[in-house]
């Protein structure tokens, strides 16, 4: 099972295939990263690196007290985004994942290619 451990202790999990250009997705409220597995079989297939992970407190990721508001989701994208080494990446969310990907894509400094 891959995992990445953020740093307040909680642990992520995602599912990373294919190599390419990079689509990450980041699913909606009650859902986990499975809901994304047929559109990510059809972009892996297709030349392209698809990464989903479940939301903290979702699937298999841990269920911690604290953290889980937008500004978490978006550290948790962010610290998946590091870990992986992801660049040139595409993000797309559903329902809450999508408010999850717009705080992410709207705030630099959660960026690793934008820290000073």
């Amino acid at each position: 099972m891959s995992t990445i451990t953020t740093k307040d202790g909680t642990t992520i999990y995602y599912k990373d295939w294919g190599k390419g250009p990079v689509v990450t997705f980041s699913h909606g409220w009650p859902l986990n990263a499975d809901m994304w597995d047929a559109q990510m079989m059809f972009l892996a297939e297709r030349g392209y690196r698809v990464v989903a992970h479940d939301r903290r407190g979702h699937g298999r990721s841990g269920p911690p007290w604290d953290g889980n508001h937008m500004d978490g989701h978006a550290d948790d994208l962010a610290a998946l985004i590091e870990a992986l080494d992801l660049t040139g990446i595409t993000m797309v969310g559903h329902s809450t994942g999508g408010g999850e990907v717009a705080r992410r894509a709207s705030d630099k400094s959660r960026s690793p290619q934008h820290r000073n």
